[in-house]
């Protein structure tokens, strides 16, 4: 056995325990939420009101959530956005719901808090979704966004968004061949 397996194998028998701050209240109850421009709010147990002080200051921020309606098994190749015209991968090159630890990470906007509710824009999680986490969005890593290079099956698959951000951060972006 190598060091790898042998540092991994305490990890595979613990488990991590994880509790939700609080959950999602969306108008979407099923299916995958497309819309980004969808508004819905997360409500966190009054145990944490606290831990909101100040991030109203941020107009962005992270949402951990727990896909909770994911009823299958774990896939550890698929296709990009469930498509077969895309190339099958492994789980972790995609952002494919169906993985082994089932979490959802958004960028949203944040539009208002009224105490321990936050009405945000743009997140993808379903109704009743438990919301594991909160992280504002800052300018920490801005350099770091300006080096960020995706393959060129999703140049393919996604030219606007490509071009959009192209112009956003300026200079000649490029990809490898497609």
């Amino acid at each position: 056995m190598g060091s790898v397996e042998k540092r991994l194998r305490p990890l595979k028998e613990k488990t991590i325990p994880l509790k939700p701050i609080g959950f999602v209240r969306s108008p979407q109850k099923e299916g995958t939420v497309k819309d980004r421009s969808l508004t819905s709010e997360i409500v966190l147990e009054k145990t944490y009101s606290a831990g909101l002080e100040g991030l109203e200051g941020f107009s962005h921020l992270y949402v951990i959530y727990w896909l909770h309606k994911i009823r299958e098994a774990p896939k550890l190749k698929v296709h990009p956005w469930g498509s077969r015209e895309m190339p099958l991968l492994g789980v972790f090159a995609t952002r494919s719901p169906s993985r082994p630890n089932p979490l959802g990470l958004t960028l949203v906007e944040l539009l208002e808090r009224e105490d321990c509710v936050l009405k945000v824009r743009g997140l993808d999680a379903l109704d009743g979704s438990p919301v594991l986490d909160l992280k504002p969005f800052d300018f920490s890593d801005v350099d770091e966004y300006r080096k960020v290079r995706v393959p060129g099956w999703w140049v393919k698959a996604k030219p606007e968004k490509w071009k959009k951000w192209k112009k956003l951060v300026g200079g000649s972006r490029t990809h490898p061949p497609l």
